[in-house]
């Protein structure tokens, strides 16, 4: 999966995390989020974020909120040097395990309807189209598409 040779780890997401989080937030995203609000997202009892480490740096990071038998999955970015590496399926999965490990039975999540990139990545998860949310991104009125997918338990 292109990590040959590299240490690769996933682990909890800490403030000290955050510059390079920030760093990769603002590489990857049309509007990113700011250290505060990941700041808060951190503190949120429901949330639980993740980074992936490759040779002791933050490579990219996924965040999701749980809500009984349900994971919503918030972000996910793979940093530009770590992409095309298969990196973002070996996060999904990650955090997609954890997830079901702590009782979901259900994964849902938004995606620009432009991010082919990431929906070609949710499909191969095993995620489906569910619904369209009309003009959901209030930077720019993008329609967002929904996709779940049901976990095994």
């Amino acid at each position: 999966m292109g990590s040959e040779g590299s240490t690769v780890t996933f682990r909890p997401m800490l403030e000290a995390d955050l510059e390079q989080v920030v760093g990769i937030e603002k590489a990857s995203m049309p509007s990113p989020w700011s250290k505060e609000l990941f700041e808060e997202e951190l503190r949120r009892e429901a949330a639980h974020y993740f980074v992936l480490e490759v040779e002791g740096k933050v490579a990219g990071y996924m965040g999701y909120w749980e809500a009984p038998q349900e994971a919503h999955i918030i972000n996910l970015a793979i940093g530009p040097d770590f992409r095309k590496k298969g990196f973002g399926f070996q996060m999904m999965d990650y955090c997609m395990e954890y997830a079901r490990k702590r009782g979901a039975g259900l994964a849902t999540l938004e995606v620009r309807q432009s991010n082919e990139a990431a929906q070609a990545l949710y499909e191969k998860m095993g995620f489906r189209t569910v619904a369209i949310r009309k003009q959901y991104y209030s930077d720019n009125q993008e329609d967002a598409i929904v996709m779940i997918k049901e976990m095994a338990s």
